[in-house]
Order: structure tokens, then sequence, then C-alpha cells
């Protein structure tokens, strides 16, 4: 059967944060935009929900910070994190400049569908779900197209450039040939829910335990909880009793004793297999990666999402009148350039954590905050700097004005 052609300026292949916001904006500017999002909704437990001041501040500069706040979320404001049964305080984002001095924590599957409903008022905006891209199309060393399949059968999708915007294990950049830098990371991350009382508003986000460290984050009516483990520890993990493993969990978070039995077996568990790299060269001609498929993050200081929004950013704001004005290919590698000191400055922060906090910590029989931690207990003053570093990141992009 003869493949279906369509023909567009710029196929986004990723309907994650990334391809979404990139999408909104190319589309905003007037350029035609597809994006191909391989399952049939956004609903996956392992996308981040820590959208950072960084993000909000872009949603704001569009004009639609007030319609996404309604959307459900809670809003952190302060970072405090247990040693033991220390409390330290950690970050403040009250100190940090502008309107968004908090993270808003909120199921990636909301922010997604508010972007997607937003785009779609937009003339040049194509949403296909379901839509899975297979392969690039090259013709003369060029990316012309995306090889793809859809509900209805095989798809060539036709662009002037094709954006790899699907995730860590991008299919895309395999086929692109680009050369991946892997910067190591020592943990994996276990992930399942745990029912939560409504009257609890403990707002501690972590507790580190010589051996453990937990996380939980509030999505309302459950916790959704992060174990972190050595990395490649989990089939010995599972291989104990999953009653054990219920034990260190409440542990690690008290708070969720009474829930603790909504795990009912190993199922329940699944495994985020923590990566941290980049590529050492973002595009070729006709293709560019951005996001996860250009620099995997940690989930250390749940970055993820917000650097995946810079990228976008970036992009548009570097390649909007390039589809108009000509120069595209030339201008691909600009991105790169711009962001490539962020994500190195916040890859080189995840490696030190990882080294010198979470190493540390699994590893020890006993217990004592870390000097800095202790440092950022004592001085409001330094508590704001991981706030700006985390909130706003390194180089915050902003939005430029639609092309007339």
């Amino acid at each position: 059967m003869t493949a279906t052609v369509l023909h567009t300026s710029c196929c986004i292949v990723g309907g994650g944060p990334a391809g979404m916001m990139l999408g909104y904006l190319l589309a905003r500017a007037g350029v035609p935009v597809v994006v191909l999002e391989k399952h049939a909704d956004f609903l996956r437990d392992f996308r981040g929900d820590t959208v950072h001041p960084s993000t909000l501040n872009v949603l704001d500069e569009l004009g639609l910070l007030d319609a996404f706040l309604q959307r459900p979320h809670h809003k952190l404001a302060k970072v405090d994190i247990q040693f033991g049964d220390q409390t330290y305080y950690a970050a403040d984002f009250t100190r940090l400049p502008g309107r968004s001095r908090f993270i808003a924590f909120m199921p990636q599957w909301e922010f997604l569908n508010f972007l997607a409903q937003r785009a779609a008022a937009l003339p040049a905006f194509r949403l296909m779900m379901s839509t899975a891209g297979q392969g690039l199309i090259i013709e003369r060393d060029r990316v012309v197209g995306v090889k793809a399949r859809g509900a209805d059968g095989d798809l060539e999708i036709r662009a002037d450039l094709v954006v790899a915007a699907d995730g860590r294990t991008s299919d895309m950049r395999t086929a692109s040939g680009l050369q991946v830098k892997d910067l190591g990371a020592p943990i994996d991350v276990l992930w399942f829910r745990i029912g939560r009382d409504p009257a609890d508003f403990d707002q501690t986000l972590g507790r580190i335990d010589p051996g453990r460290f937990m996380v939980t984050i509030d999505r309302g009516d459950y916790w959704q909880c992060a174990y972190v483990i050595r990395k490649g520890q989990a089939d010995a993990i599972k291989a104990r009793s999953l009653e054990g493993f219920k034990r260190d969990v409440v542990a690690g978070a008290p708070r969720l004793a009474d829930h603790i039995d909504d795990l009912t077996s190993w199922d329940d568990v699944k495994l985020l297999s923590v990566t941290v790299d980049r590529l050492e060269q973002w595009s070729r001609p006709g293709l560019l990666c951005i996001g996860d498929s250009a620099h995997a993050m940690s989930p250390v200081g749940g970055v993820g999402i917000n650097m995946a929004i810079q990228d976008a950013v970036a992009a548009a704001n570097i390649l909007a009148a390039k589809f108009k004005t000509g120069g595209l290919d030339q201008a691909l590698d600009g991105v790169r350039r711009r962001r490539l000191f962020p994500t190195r400055v916040t890859q080189a922060f995840q490696v030190f954590v990882h080294r010198q906090v979470l190493e540390p910590v699994l590893a020890a029989s006993s217990l004592k905050a870390p000097l800095f931690v202790r440092a950022l207990n004592r001085s409001a003053f330094l508590r704001g700097l991981p706030a700006r570093f985390i909130g706003l990141g390194v180089r915050p992009e902003h939005v430029k004005s639609p092309i007339a």
C-alpha cells in the first residue's frame, strides 16, 4: 500500500513538553507545524510534575498563566528536606524576582492537555495522536521528512524541518546518527503511588536516611512516590518480599503508613532508569534535537520539563523567522550554542549531587547532613541561591513577539 503523504513546514516528533511548546510557539508565529504523538493520550506516570518559575514565566509572557493555574495543581514556595529526623530548609522561592515565586506541582498530562487545547485554536497547528514517528526520510544527506505509522496506516510527513522531541530513547536521534555522550548516573528510581488523606498538608519533599532516599509528590488524592536506589539494584530489591519493601517505604515516609497497602504487588512499582547524557551535535541539515532527545536529565532538581521548555523557546526565537526568510539549516546550530551552556552547568550540578550526596547516602550506615545543606538551613540569603538555580535556571529564555 502507498503511504499517505502530508506536507508541512515543521514536523515535530514527540508530544511532550518540548514538542508541544515548540509546536505552539511556531504555530503562533504562523509557521505550519505538525506534532506527532505516538500515544492516544498524555496519561503517563513517569512524566515530570514540577513546573518551575522559568516555565511559569514563559506562560505568563504568552498570556496563559492565569488559565494554566486554573488546572489542578498545588504550590510549593519553600523546600524542606529531612536527614533522618532533622528537617532542613533547603530552598526559598519566595525570594525570586517576578510574579511566579513557587513551583507548581501539576501532573504532566494536565500541562500537555492545556497546551494542546490552546494550540488547537491556532490555524497553523496540527496534533496527530496515535501516530508514531518510525524513521527519517533522507535525501542527498538532508532530512526532508518523517516516516510514521498512524491509526489509518503508513504516513510520510514531508517538512522543511524535522524536530526530534521524542525523549531520552529518541528513535529520531538514533536514525540521525548523532553521537551521544553518556555522563553516567549511579541511581535509578522506583516509582509508585500511595493514597493521601485530604488533611495531610506536610510539605516536606523528601527524606534521606542511611541507605535510603524517599521523595513524595502531592497529587491531591494520592502521593506520587520516588524511592531512590543504586543503579541496577531493582531486581535485587524485588527479589525480597513486597512486605519488606513496604516497611522500608514507611520508614522513609511515615506519612504513607495508613495507605501503604495500596501496594498489592510488584506490578504497582515501576522502574525509572536514570540517565544523564547529551548530544555533542544537536542537528544535521533538516533535523534538530531538543529536550530529552538532546540532553537527558536526572530527576535531581526536577528540572527536566523546564529545560525542555527552555529549549523550545530558544528554538522558536532563533528559527521561526527562518521558515519565511530562508537560511533555516544554517541557523540550527544556533539552538545548541544557545542552550549548551545551561545544559552543561545543570548536568554538572546533577552529577555533583549524585556523587557527593546520593551515592554516599545510599552506601552509608550512619548519616550526617552535608555542610552545604547545614549552611542553607542557617541562612535565608543562601536558600535563595538554589531556588534561583533550580527555579529559573541558567540563562532563562523569554518569548519573542510573533513574526509580523
